[in-house]
């Protein structure tokens, strides 16, 4: 059995890393991001980064650490709400954004890792999102031609593998790391705890084995809110 299980994150990435290359990045805001992996992409000081996530974190934390930096060249995303300094160098121009609807952004890195190099979709028509894009009609409606996406290396957040790189999930930290990691060359997970071989029932299994290359364990993990509201006390 191949050992995918590497000591620390600068390590697993080892060799992978390239000015100007293409990342996949799993994660919901701060929910299953890869925490370990983002910050040694930033200590490694790799640059003119394409990042497709579905956000950049927020301010310093997540891919916004990598933002801060000035390490990312474009961003393929859907949201970017609760990150100020992305929204700054958006607007000043140092920034290059394809936002992308949602569901379309899961099924751009769903088609790439199934060798799909594009779809038609309703989403989008007669949006911006439709610019410079082909339109095409099927039974009287217009859909528009989206691109599969295929990176250079996916950087995933698992709960718990087993040594061979079979995945599982934790509730809503699946989110976009499914199909992140089916759309590169090479995936890169981190997870929370790695057990022996035969220990994970197979039902269970999120994500085969076979589309994990490298693998570290990452916890322990201070699991941060991305945004917090509280309602004032009531006066006694």
């Amino acid at each position: 059995m191949v050992n995918k299980l590497y000591p620390d994150a600068a390590s697993a990435l080892e060799g992978l890393l390239f000015d100007g290359m293409h990342l996949c990045a799993g994660g919901f805001g701060l929910c299953g991001i890869p925490e370990r992996l983002i910050d040694a992409i930033r200590d490694s000081g790799v640059k003119y980064l394409t990042i497709a996530s579905n956000n950049a974190g927020i301010d310093g934390e997540g891919l916004g650490k990598l933002l801060r930096t000035r390490q990312v060249k474009k961003m393929i995303s859907s949201y970017v709400g609760e990150n100020k300094e992305f929204e700054r160098q958006y607007l000043a121009g140092e920034l290059e954004v394809e936002f992308c609807p949602q569901g379309t952004l899961a099924e751009r890195c769903r088609a790439g890792g199934a060798g799909i190099p594009g779809f038609y979709t309703k989403t989008g028509v007669g949006t911006a999102v439709a610019e410079g894009k082909e339109v095409k009609s099927f039974d009287g409606q217009d859909y528009i031609l989206e691109r599969g996406i295929f990176a250079d290396v996916a950087l995933i957040k698992g709960w718990k593998a087993d040594e061979s790189g079979n995945l599982i999930f934790r509730k809503t930290a699946r989110n976009f790391n499914q199909p992140m990691a089916t759309a590169a060359k090479i995936c890169v997970a981190e997870v929370e705890e790695v057990v022996p071989v035969g220990s994970l029932d197979p039902d269970c299994i999120h994500l085969p084995g076979i589309y994990v290359k490298r693998m570290i364990i990452g916890a322990p993990y201070d699991k941060k809110i991305e945004f917090r509201t509280v309602r004032q006390r009531e006066t006694a």
